[in-house]
C-alpha cells in the first residue's frame, strides 16, 4: 500500500469515527499570535507543547530554518495576512539548535539535484538569469544571527505595523527549552 493510500484509509476512519470533533475551532488565533518555526520534524509536536499552544491558539508557519529570506516572499506574506486578517498581535520567530540549515552544504545539495535528474543546463539557465541556486539555498552559520536577521526583516517591512511585537527565540529540539534572543515586549 502506498503512502497516499495509507493516508486516505486513515482519513476515512478519522472522519467516520468523528475524531475531528476535538479539533474544531475558528480560523482566528485565540492567543493572537503567529509563530514562524523551522520545518524540522522534531518540532512538530514539541514546539506547540513547549509553548503551551493548542489547536486554534496560533497561526504556525513552517519554513526551512525559520527564516524570512525576502521582504516579499511567502513567509512575509503569511505574517502580514496573519496580522491584518486574523488580528495577530505578536510574532514569534523560533529557530532551534542543530538546525539542518546551519552550515548547509549547498554544493552537495546541487549535486544531489543533478543525481535526481535536474540538468546542468537548467542550473546554468537559472544562474544566467540571475539566480545563484547555491546562494539561494544557503542557510546560515549561526542560529542566533539568523533569528536576529529574520526579526529585523519583519520589523523593517514597509507594510508591517509598528505596534506589533516581534520576538526571537531559540529552542532546544530535544528538551523544548526556549531561550529568548529578542524580547519584543521591550
Amino acid at each position: 500500500m502506498s503512502k497516499l493510500e495509507k493516508i486516505m484509509e486513515h482519513n476515512k476512519n478519522f472522519i467516520n469515527n468523528k475524531e475531528y470533533e476535538k479539533y474544531v475551532t475558528t480560523k482566528i488565533p485565540k492567543k493572537k499570535m503567529v509563530i514562524l518555526s523551522c520545518m524540522d520534524t522534531r518540532l512538530t509536536e514539541l514546539l506547540p507543547k513547549a509553548m503551551n499552544i493548542k489547536n486554534g491558539d496560533a497561526k504556525i508557519i513552517k519554513d526551512a530554518g525559520a527564516t524570512v529570506m525576502h521582504h516579499f516572499g511567502g513567509v512575509m506574506r503569511s505574517i502580514l495576512v496573519a496580522v491584518y486578517e486574523f488580528g495577530v498581535e505578536d510574532v514569534f520567530v523560533v529557530g532551534h539548535h542543530g538546525c539542518g540549515m546551519s552550515n548547509l552544504d549547498t554544493t552537495d545539495l546541487v549535486i544531489k539535484m543533478m543525481e535526481m535528474g535536474i540538468k546542468k543546463e537548467t542550473l546554468l539557465t537559472l544562474y544566467n538569469g540571475g539566480i545563484n541556486v547555491e546562494s539561494w539555498l544557503h542557510g546560515f552559520e549561526s542560529v542566533e544571527v539568523s533569528i536576529k536577521e529574520s526579526v529585523s526583516m519583519i520589523k523593517s517591512h514597509p507594510l508591517f505595523p509598528e505596534n506589533i511585537k516581534v520576538h526571537g527565540l531559540i529552542m532546544n529540539p530535544e528538551t523544548g527549552e526556549i531561550e529568548v534572543v529578542i524580547n519584543g515586549d521591550k
